[in-house]
């Protein structure tokens, strides 16, 4: 029996990045792999004249949108793997509704493995800033002295707080998943959860304002969507906690900057931010003079037990597809404008 036919777009760099040496030599001893060997990422052109008669093709980072050829040229095409996060850019609408969905072709992202690393830099932030830890290490180095009276030493941290997350994405998930023995509870903004999903989950549903209301300390994790530009502004931000965390670890379109600005000057929160609109934040921002703001350069993705993982779910997600069981980590297409 013949192995199926995969074309295997990525560069070298990317491959590095998130195979592991056996996890690659798996995918190739099981499948006939057409690598791309140029050293450069394939022009969509390449790209369907490579993937004539294959069976699945895996792209990744800096791989580029695919062309309607691509469907005309592998009639037999039964995945896309994306060894990556978001596959909202590969195809349109028109391609999904004419190719993917009639001939079954499964759209797989292996965002829940990046995940992994988010979820972890986000609960990272939570407790960073609200122990405060930036601020204490910064008064010892710069005066030498034990503790100061201005950095409480006591407060409500995470064990026993109300933790506030929007959205119950793949990170939010993670997230939970994380604390769910922390004593803690969680209240999740997500208009597109069900109270039975959100039951199963172990969380309370509440509406936005009821969350910056009633949270203790916020984690942002919605997707960039139009109905989710400046989802949270002044309104919101200003019912805040005194004393709280507030993390952004999705997208910095979320949240209307400058009504963030404006409360972060109050002095009254700590905003840890590893994502920003635009990236990276313009030079002299207000930000860089605010020290209760934390600033990390949009790294919470990265982390070679999630990068490891995207390598380990794409070959499972062949194997898998090929094996005619079901995909984990395919993308909804019947949701794809919810998709971020």
């Amino acid at each position: 029996m013949s192995k199926p036919k995969v074309l295997y777009v990525p560069t070298d760099g990317h491959t590095k990045r998130v195979f592991r040496d056996e996890t690659f030599a798996r995918m190739c001893e099981q499948f006939e792999v057409t690598v791309n060997d140029t050293g450069a990422e394939l022009d969509p052109d390449e790209v369907a004249a490579w993937v004539t008669g294959c069976d699945g093709l895996v792209t990744g980072w800096g791989s580029r949108a695919l062309s309607e050829a691509v469907f005309t040229q592998a009639p037999d095409l039964k995945i896309i793997a994306h060894s990556a996060g978001s596959v909202k850019f590969l195809v349109t609408r028109e391609m999904i509704d004419e190719y993917l969905l009639p001939r079954g072709i499964v759209l797989f992202s292996a965002n829940v493995a990046i995940a992994l690393n988010v979820a972890e830099a986000a609960v990272g932030m939570l407790i960073m800033a609200s122990r405060r830890w930036v601020d204490h290490n910064a008064h010892y180095h710069q005066t030498g002295q034990w503790r100061s009276s201005d950095i409480p030493i006591n407060g409500q941290y995470l064990r026993g707080c109300k933790l506030g997350l929007i959205s119950a994405s793949a990170v939010a998930r993670e997230v939970i998943r994380l604390l769910q023995n922390w004593d803690i509870e969680l209240l999740v903004y997500d208009p597109y959860l069900s109270e039975e999903a959100a039951a199963k989950l172990g969380v309370r549903k509440v509406g936005l304002n009821q969350l910056f209301e009633e949270a203790d300390h916020v984690s942002v994790h919605a997707p960039k969507l139009p109905e989710t530009d400046k989802l949270i502004g002044r309104e919101q931000l200003r019912l805040l906690k005194d004393g709280a965390a507030f993390v952004n670890t999705a997208r910095g379109s979320v949240i209307d900057e400058q009504a963030l600005i404006e409360e972060a000057q109050t002095g009254r929160i700590f905003v840890a931010l590893d994502v920003t609109e635009p990236e990276p934040p313009a030079p002299d921002h207000p930000f860089q003079h605010m020290p209760n703001v934390y600033i990390s350069p949009h790294t919470a993705g990265a982390g070679y037990f999630g990068y490891f993982g995207i390598g380990e779910t794409t070959v499972q997600a062949l194997e898998d597809a090929f094996a005619g069981r079901p995909v984990e980590g395919a993308a909804p297409l019947e949701r794809w404008e919810q998709l971020a």
